[in-house]
């Protein structure tokens, strides 16, 4: 029978390259590594793309030797695109008509969610397969009925037509995050809330003390993709809103009219007619709140998942 040798040299050589049970080695990390920075290069490439070609000068633009590094760091691109927009205006409609009913379709999705999951009552099935039937049918099959009634209302070119739904649980997209929280509610132990109702504890302070510490990722989660599809959604924005508020996706579909309009092509020189850097620029302006909103949020939403691992039974 042959015996392997094995020399301590060559041993620790291979647990450097290839690992071993306790590190891993140099080749799986430098191959980990590789794959990252290359599936991050996608994703990021677009978005480097657009900031470097905002920063361009009108010189840099029309000079094929500049690529990635532009020969200075030029803004003006991002004062036009400022006044195209109307910034400062389109930025708070903005706001108002995406924050404002992410936040309480969010809480509101949550309180459907805990009841569907923690209360037995008639019917529950068929709430859950008409809430189901809410997000499957595609929101243009009903926009006309929806377009109606918020006219026998009074609500048209209102923000009160997408805040007054989002306040009854019908938001954009409402039935999704109603499943999310439904979800996340089944998975908390029922041990807590009955130790909870043996301590004379109301199912209001059940809810505010057990359910929302141990959602708080569900609420995260929901808040983001809420206010994303609220900000990035144009269609039924214009259908509801008409001319009565302008958000920044709205005047960015009408960029080039906009920038026409404060820049005549038979006025301005040619360093101020519409370039591709300007446009870049207004889209980059149009998705910096969305930026800034997932840097401040992410590291909430990762202490979240470590503080709330609870597992249901």
């Amino acid at each position: 029978m042959t015996q392997i040798l094995h020399h301590p040299v060559t041993d620790r050589l291979r647990g450097v390259l290839f690992g071993n049970r306790v590190h891993r080695g140099w080749v799986f990390s430098a191959v980990l590594y590789a794959l990252l920075i290359a599936i991050g290069f996608v994703y990021l490439h677009p978005l480097l793309f657009m900031f470097v070609t905002s920063i361009k000068s009108p010189g840099d633009l029309l000079n094929p030797m500049v690529q990635w590094v532009p020969t200075e760091f030029f803004l003006g691109n991002y004062i036009k695109a400022f006044r195209v927009l109307n910034y400062p205006q389109t930025l708070l409609a903005s706001i108002l008509v995406s924050a404002v009913p992410s936040l309480l379709q969010t809480v509101v999705a949550s309180l459907v969610g805990y009841g569907l999951a923690r209360y037995r009552f008639w019917g529950k099935r068929l709430v859950l397969v008409l809430i189901l039937a809410t997000f499957i049918i595609p929101p243009q099959n009903t926009v006309i009925p929806q377009m109606l009634t918020y006219r026998n209302l009074g609500l048209l070119g209102n923000p009160l037509a997408l805040i007054i739904p989002a306040l009854l649980g019908q938001g954009f997209r409402s039935a999704i995050f109603i499943l999310i929280f439904y979800q996340s509610f089944l998975s908390l132990p029922k041990v807590l809330e009955e130790s909870a109702r043996l301590d004379g504890a109301s199912d209001l302070r059940i809810f505010f003390t057990i359910a929302v510490p141990s959602a708080i990722p569900a609420y995260i989660v929901s808040f983001i993709f809420s206010v994303v599809w609220y900000w990035n959604e144009t269609f039924l924005t214009v259908i509801f809103l008409g001319g009565g508020t302008t958000t920044l996706p709205m005047q960015l579909s009408r960029f080039t009219q906009a920038y026409e309009n404060l820049y005549p092509p038979g006025v301005v020189n040619i360093f101020d007619r519409l370039n591709e850097a300007v446009k870049m620029s207004g889209t980059f302006l149009n998705i910096l709140p969305l930026l800034v909103m997932y840097f401040i949020l992410q590291r909430w939403f990762v202490e979240s998942v470590e503080m709330t691992g609870i597992t249901g039974e």
